[in-house]
């Protein structure tokens, strides 16, 4: 598919998107790559429509592919076939690709944050992890999680069936996993390794930071989902109490390299990419 002609189209489903960059990154790919590709914003509330039915219109629509952000990944694995047993076990999808024989559902969050911690970590293990949201990304995480030589995870969420879900979900998968549940961040500092906030807390429209700066001290690293803006308070925390940050913009470009090579079946390079990326945007360089 050469530029000019069909296009590849796709979009992203999810609320609150109005500033994602994840437009700007699969059309930029698509220059990359020598694809014309068109990218869609989908706000279910702005379409006047539920996530099931916007899910239909992009079926019927002539999309490749879709995205889905929060909080419908977990609605949309509902809706899809899933072959790898990883991500039918997490639950969570978001990266969905239209096939004659129907849609089918992928999870790159789950191989994004791979990528992203070992480029900030490398081989160290991820030890003793506090993560606070057990929604869709946060699934992800949790079994990305699992490879990264997870020690113990703390899931901290008010909804305590969701965290519990989730912990099931995990010890299906590792049975030796220790695993435990709270309400709040309170027995957090000096405790853990790692902190992960897979909360829209801290975005823009959610103002705020998941846990006080006094809870961060004594952890080794902290990860934010959160990308926009890329320097939350949450991480500005984090460094100053000298943890090594991994922002939610690596997640974001890892997980969407993966999901390029998914919608277009073609890789992209990921350098160029980068580079591109931060010429747009103001994003880290590496």
């Amino acid at each position: 598919m050469a530029p000019g002609g069909p296009a590849l189209r796709l979009g992203l489903i999810g609320d609150n998107i109005g500033q994602s960059k994840a437009p700007l990154l699969h059309t930029t790919a698509g220059r990359l790559s020598g694809l014309a590709t068109t990218y869609d914003r989908l706000v279910p509330g702005e379409l006047k429509t539920s996530f099931d039915q916007t899910f239909a219109l992009c079926l019927a629509g002539g999309y490749r592919g879709i995205n889905i952000t929060y909080p419908y990944k977990e609605e949309a694995a509902r809706l899809v076939e899933i072959d790898d047993p990883t991500v039918r076990a997490m639950g969570a999808v978001n990266t969905v690709i239209f096939e004659p024989t129907g849609p089918k559902g992928y999870n790159t969050d789950y191989s994004g944050f791979i990528a992203a911690y070992r480029g900030a970590r490398g081989n160290l293990p991820a030890g003793r992890v506090c993560m606070i949201g057990a929604g869709g990304v946060g699934k992800a995480i949790a079994f990305a999680l699992l490879n990264l030589g997870l020690e113990s995870l703390l899931i901290v969420d008010l909804n305590v069936a969701k965290a519990e879900d989730l912990a099931a979900r995990l010890h299906a998968l590792s049975s030796e996993t220790s695993v435990t549940i709270a309400e709040d961040t309170s027995a957090v500092a000096g405790n853990v390794d790692g902190l992960i906030n897979c909360t829209p807390v801290g975005m823009v429209g959610y103002d705020g930071t998941p846990m006080p700066r006094e809870r961060v001290k004594g952890a080794e690293w902290a990860f934010d989902a959160v990308y926009t803006p890329l320097d939350t308070q949450f991480l500005r925390d984090a460094a100053a109490e000298g943890l090594t940050v991994i922002s939610g913009f690596e997640l974001f470009f890892h997980q969407g390299v993966d999901a390029w090579q998914i919608f277009s079946g073609q890789p992209v390079d990921a350098v160029r990419l980068r580079s591109a990326l931060m010429e747009s945007t103001g994003g880290p360089k590496s």
